[in-house]
């Protein structure tokens, strides 16, 4: 199965992302762009690939250490952004260096349990909003709209394992679909004091 560990944002998050969004489909050029599906949004810590059913066991355990070994932090939703002329996305604030070294734990987390990580990518904090259907699409309106956005601020307390199911219906524009497989709570035991 195709998984990734992930970040989910609160449903208040969600629903204030999804205000902005609202918004920014009635600017100029927004049917040039593929909107990802909202009940799909979350941050991706790291992307695992297909991954042999027989690694989900360690898999798991070593996610739920290094979910044990992180405390909760708090994140919001801010700004935007993209890579290069076809992805369009909205960023994060607030405590990114434990953002990091959760995204680190994961990686390691699915490594040390076997899984090849051959799709590996340097991390960077964002919730992906659109992706251009062709190169000519300006996101500069986008992305001037999206500079004011400043969500609220809201606990992370779980890591999150995520299978990606691919379209298969071949209907152009279907998106993939995601399921929560399994999440552990952040507590952050480890090396704290009391």
């Amino acid at each position: 199965m195709r998984l990734f560990a992930a970040v989910l944002p609160h449903p208040e998050q969600l629903a204030e992302l999804g205000h902005v969004v609202d918004r920014l489909h009635a600017l100029p050029g927004a049917d040039g762009l593929r909107w990802t599906s909202r009940p799909g949004w979350h941050l991706t810590l790291a992307f695992m690939g297909e991954v042999d059913e027989e690694l989900l066991p360690e898999l798991r355990v070593r996610l739920a250490r290094a979910a044990h070994r992180t405390p909760p932090f708090p994140l919001r939703l801010h700004g935007g952004g993209h890579f290069g002329r076809r992805a369009l996305w909205t960023g994060v604030a607030g405590d990114l260096d434990e953002l990091r070294l959760l995204a680190e734990r994961a990686d390691a987390a699915a490594r040390r349990a076997g899984v090849a990580m051959d799709e590996h990518r340097r991390f960077q904090a964002h919730l992906t909003l659109a992706r251009a259907r062709a190169e000519e699409v300006d996101l500069h309106p986008f992305l001037d709209d999206l500079a004011t956005f400043e969500g609220a601020r809201a606990q992370v307390g779980e890591l999150a394992l995520i299978r990606s199911n691919l379209p298969v219906s071949g209907v152009r524009g279907e998106q993939p679909r995601y399921e929560k497989v399994d999440g552990w709570p952040l507590e952050g035991r480890e090396g704290r004091p009391g």
